[in-house]
């Protein structure tokens, strides 16, 4: 599935709630999962990182939603390389 085909899955499971939830709230429920995340790279199995990487970026989808934003169209800026060296590997840090 492509960003742009999972954002619109995104918003058509959670787009009213998240909307109505607003931007606050689901820029602080992203960054709980973040944290989820983290304590499963550290201590969990690749079921359970596999499971919450699906959850950081169903949550990171929600917030472009409601910003009006491309997920696809956000990850294009790495598309060419390092957005500011444009070598790949990145070579200016």
């Amino acid at each position: 599935m492509d960003l742009d085909a999972f954002q619109a899955q995104m918003a058509r499971i959670y787009g009213e709630r998240d909307a109505t939830r607003g931007i606050a709230a689901t820029v602080a429920w992203l960054a709980e999962e973040v944290g989820e995340l983290a304590r499963a790279v550290r201590k969990g199995t690749p079921d359970e990182q596999r499971h919450e990487l699906g959850d950081v970026l169903a949550w990171l989808a929600s917030l472009a939603e409601q910003l009006g934003l491309s997920l696809d169209a956000a990850a294009a800026r790495y598309g060419e390389g390092c957005p500011l060296c444009g070598a790949t590997p990145c070579r200016c840090r």
